[in-house]
Formats: structure tokens, C-alpha cells, sequence
């Protein structure tokens, strides 16, 4: 009774059957798109009762005749009204046959199961909607945080170009060195204190004038760079870079 004739679930969690296939159990001698033509004229809708497919036949020698074969996906039911048409044995023992599947199909058990598998689907597209959207999140992050920069490179700063990292001018970062301790001014030129001054923060260099005079020049080392970088962050000052983020 199962295996009578193939009934098949579509993606929208509907029952259909194959117009030849039933036309074939129905022993119908008319021909089966001269026969549907002539069933669809009590009024069946197409979209809404079946679908047409087409089906590319192939010769005994496995080339392709040029026309198509088509074929329709009925809902149960039509192929149930079909059967009763049909008006013998085969049509009445088919529509017994599609009757006991829609109610095995309706069943508590199998309505349950459906809505099982429906709920399992929408937890399981939700998890790839986070997970894509946190990938998307991280993407979006800076490459690179300001301490990773730092790490990245091995050159020495003037005050002015570590002042640009935070959006500060260098009279201001210096400004900020004096108060914290770290560093003061004489003769127009900045020192670090004792405290800081063998940490490896600085690389002084000195550039001759003339003959009597010159002038030193004070440059931030990489860990000096850090150095400041912590320091300024104690006091909620971060890099533009950070400051994005």
C-alpha cells in the first residue's frame, strides 16, 4: 500500500505526485498531455493544484530529441479529485491510497516532527547569522593596535611625530612629560630626570653649530614610545588609532 505511487516532499513542506506516474498506475489509454489538457479543464489552476516540469528525453543512443517531455507535480488533493475522475478500480483503490497518506502525514506524531525540524532550521540560520556577523565585526577592527606599531618598528621619533599618534601638538605632549615628572627644560632644551633618564626612553644627538656652539637634539626610542603610550593612557588619552576602535 506504501509503494502504490511515489509521493514526494517539496522544500516548502508540501506533498506532490507525479502526473505520469499516476496516469501510468490509472492504466488511462488516452495520451498523458491529451488526458491532463482534458483534466485541467475542470478547473484546476496551475501554481496552485501542480506544477509543470519538462524533462529533456534521450534516444536509445543517448543523444537528445529535440522536444521536451513534460511533466506535472500535482498536490494531493488534485491527484485525489484525479482518481475519482478516473471512475474504476485503480482510481478508487489510488484515492484510498492518498487518503491514508495525508492522514499519516497530519498525524500528531509527524506534525510534531515537522515542526521540529522547522524550529532546528531557524536555530541553525540564526547561529550563521551571528557567526557571520561577529567574522564581519572582527574584519572590521583595526589591523593593527597602536602597540602592535610600536613592536613593528624599530626607528627613532621626535616628540612631534609620537605628538601626532594622539592628536596632540608637541608642546603639548611636552607639556604633559613636565608635569607628569618625566622630564624638564633648560636652555631651551628638554632632559629627562634621573628617575627616567637610563630606561633606554631617549637617543640624544648633538649637531655642531660653529665652532663654539651646538645643539642637542632629543629623540623617542621605540620603548621610550611605549613608555609614553601607557602613560597617557592612565590618563584617558589614547592614539587616533585606538580612539577609532
Amino acid at each position: 500500500m506504501m509503494d502504490l505511487i511515489a509521493v514526494n516532499v517539496t522544500e516548502e513542506d508540501k506533498q506532490i505526485v507525479s502526473g505520469r506516474d499516476l496516469h501510468m498506475f490509472l492504466n488511462v489509454e488516452t495520451p498523458y498531455m491529451k488526458w491532463f489538457s482534458r483534466m485541467c479543464e475542470y478547473g484546476f489552476e496551475e501554481g496552485i493544484d501542480y506544477t509543470t516540469k519538462d524533462k529533456i528525453v534521450l534516444r536509445s543512443d543517448g543523444t537528445i530529441m529535440p522536444q521536451k517531455q513534460y511533466n506535472h507535480q500535482l498536490s494531493i488533493e488534485m491527484a485525489k479529485q484525479l482518481c475519482m475522475l478516473a471512475r474504476n478500480d485503480k482510481g478508487k483503490q489510488a484515492r484510498e491510497y492518498f487518503i491514508q497518506i495525508e492522514r499519516d502525514w497530519n498525524s500528531p506524531e509527524k506534525v510534531m516532527g515537522r515542526a521540529l525540524k522547522i524550529a532546528n532550521n531557524v536555530i541553525n540560520n540564526q547561529k550563521i547569522t551571528i557567526a557571520q556577523q561577529n567574522q564581519q565585526l572582527q574584519e572590521l577592527q583595526p589591523k593593527a593596535t597602536y602597540y602592535d606599531l610600536v613592536l613593528q618598528n624599530t626607528s627613532l621619533l621626535s616628540i612631534t611625530q609620537i605628538a601626532k599618534d594622539f592628536g596632540l601638538s608637541a608642546r603639548r605632549l611636552n607639556q604633559i612629560l613636565k608635569d607628569k615628572g618625566v622630564q624638564y627644560k633648560q636652555s631651551d632644551q628638554w632632559f629627562l630626570y634621573q628617575k627616567y633618564a637610563d630606561k633606554g626612553y631617549t637617543f640624544s644627538k648633538t649637531t655642531a653649530l660653529d665652532a663654539e656652539r651646538s645643539v642637542m637634539h632629543t629623540y623617542w626610542t621605540q620603548k621610550g614610545r611605549l613608555f609614553i603610550y601607557e602613560l597617557l593612557k592612565s590618563m584617558d588619552i589614547l592614539p587616533l588609532i585606538e580612539q577609532v576602535a
